[in-house]
Parts: structure tokens; C-alpha cells; sequence
């Protein structure tokens, strides 16, 4: 016999991302990921509110860091990271392909949707001022300037799984939230999220700095209510929250938020008829700004 033949797999150990690093979970659980068929892909960590916690921590000791360098120098570490999914751009299709039971052009086809996407976003970083910044008019000797910055940490639930958008619906709701200065804490989606933790490899190996993005997997009703709480989580994307009753509904989410005056971004009424391929626009990117406005003698 061949030593091939006697050769076994090396199966993978998918983990969290936390702070540039890949910790297990605080619970030491994991999860079964199958694909469309239910054939067994992969265990993924199971998040607790402790993981949460602790990149909630990591996201806000990146804030200082990432919201003070450069918005031009900013677009050139988001387009290091397309730079990256590009060449990885075929363990993306497989993964999104297996997931969510597409055949293999048609995942290409959504993968390469999601590389342009992050750096349509990468080209935003020195541009999104001019959108929501202005000069007003003030009756007086004043300079009156208004410019946006970042909120800060944001929780971002990820698009759940379906109709391919694991991976295009997830980057599509991550870049606009670093683009424009912000830290995130993201719960991938539950059923498909190996994608999301394949990311966190990508961010790892590319000069984002770590915990600028923190990705967890688990139950996202589980994982969600601790960033609708947490006191130093300063926006909230409910993008991916589960359309039920409990702790983890949409209203009870941002019931929570508003305990702490997040801002929070709601989810779309109907979140399966979301359509991630149509182009974006600008309201994601300004959905986590605040204004500030300065008054300036002109010096008469």
C-alpha cells in the first residue's frame, strides 16, 4: 500500500479572531458547520459572552490607534487586504460554494463581487469628508466648519446566510465600518461562517492592526445581546439579527442599545430579499460618523 493511501487529512480548527489573535473560546465548545447537503465542513468556536466581552476590549484599545492615522493611509490598508482576498480568492469560492450549495462560478462570481466591494470602500477613506463635511454659513467674522469622525467600537451582525451573500453581505457590512475610522466586534453569520473566520486569517496576515476587527462565531442571539449592552460599544448594526422573539429580536436589540444611546443601524424589514450585489451608496459609510463643528475667527 501507497503511502498516500495511509495518509489522513489534516482537518482544520477554526478559531476566534481577538485582537490580531486566534484564541479558542472562552467555553472551550465548538460547533458543527455542514454545507448545503449537510455534510460536515468544519467546527467552528462557539462564542460566549466573555469572547464577546473580551473583543469588545481589544476593539476599544485599537479605537486611539486606527481613528488617528491618516484617512489616505487608511484606504491603503483596506486596499491591502483586497490585495490579499484576491489571492485567496479561490478557498473564498470553495467556502462560499459549499455553504450555501452554489455551483463554482457562480460563488467566483460573489467572491470577486466582494473584492470589489472592499476596495470600492478602500477608495471612500479619503473621500467620505467631502460627503458628510461642510463649511456653513455663520453671520460673523467666524470660520464655521463642520467634519465627521468616527463613533468609535461598533457591533456588527453579519448577514445571515443565504442566496450566496455569506461572504459578499458580510464584507459589504465590515468595510464601510473601518473605512470611515471605527473598530468592529462582528458576529459572523451562525450557519455559514466560516467565510467570516477565514477573513480574520486575511486581516491577520494584511497591516490592519489588530483588533481594529474582532470576529466571533456562535449563536448570534447569544452573542448579540452583550453588544446591544456592553457600555463601551458605541454603535450597533443589526444587519444580521434574527427576526424572532426573545433577547436577540431586532426590537429587544435595540431596546438595549438605547439604554446606552448607541447609534444603531436598523435591519431591513425583509432581510431575504436584501440584494448585496446592487452598489451600495453612502449611507453605511456615514451610518457610524459623528459631527463635529468648529468655530474659527477669521482673523479680521
Amino acid at each position: 500500500m501507497s503511502d498516500v493511501a495511509l495518509r489522513l487529512d489534516v482537518l482544520k480548527t477554526y478559531k476566534l479572531y481577538v485582537g490580531g489573535k486566534f484564541p479558542r473560546s472562552e467555553s472551550g465548545r465548538v460547533y458543527e458547520v455542514t454545507d448545503s447537503k449537510g455534510q460536515w465542513l468544519g467546527n467552528a468556536p462557539l462564542g460566549t459572552r466573555k469572547d464577546t466581552r473580551d473583543a469588545v476590549v481589544a476593539a476599544r484599545a485599537a479605537v486611539k490607534g486606527w481613528s488617528g492615522t491618516t484617512a489616505y493611509n487608511r484606504g491603503q490598508v483596506l486596499y491591502r487586504v483586497a490585495e490579499m482576498l484576491q489571492g485567496r480568492r479561490e478557498q473564498f469560492a470553495a467556502e462560499v460554494a459549499a455553504a450555501e450549495g452554489l455551483g463554482v462560478k457562480k460563488a467566483a462570481s460573489l467572491v470577486d463581487a466582494a473584492i470589489d466591494r472592499w476596495v470600492w470602500y478602500a477608495g471612500w477613506t479619503d473621500k467620505v469628508a467631502q460627503v458628510a463635511g461642510n463649511a456653513n454659513p455663520v453671520a460673523g467674522p467666524y470660520f464655521n466648519l463642520s467634519t465627521p469622525e468616527p463613533t468609535g467600537v461598533v457591533g456588527v451582525l453579519a448577514p445571515q446566510a443565504g442566496h450566496g451573500f455569506s461572504f459578499l453581505g458580510l464584507v459589504s457590512v465590515i468595510a464601510p465600518v473601518i473605512a470611515t475610522g471605527n473598530t468592529a466586534v462582528v458576529a459572523a453569520a451562525a450557519e455559514a461562517p466560516l467565510p467570516a473566520l477565514s477573513l480574520g486569517e486575511v486581516l491577520a496576515t494584511s497591516d490592519l492592526p489588530g483588533g481594529v476587527v474582532n470576529v466571533l462565531s456562535g449563536r448570534t442571539a447569544d452573542i448579540a445581546p452583550t453588544l446591544a449592552s456592553h457600555q463601551d460599544v458605541n454603535g450597533l448594526d443589526l444587519t444580521g439579527a434574527v427576526h424572532q422573539d426573545g433577547p436577540g429580536s431586532p426590537a429587544a436589540l435595540e431596546a438595549a442599545a438605547a439604554e446606552t444611546l448607541k447609534r444603531v443601524l436598523r435591519p431591513a424589514a425583509d432581510p431575504a430579499a436584501a440584494d448585496w450585489t446592487q452598489q451600495p451608496g453612502t449611507k453605511r459609510l456615514t451610518s457610524f460618523l459623528e459631527t463635529k463643528t468648529v468655530w474659527h475667527p477669521m482673523g479680521i
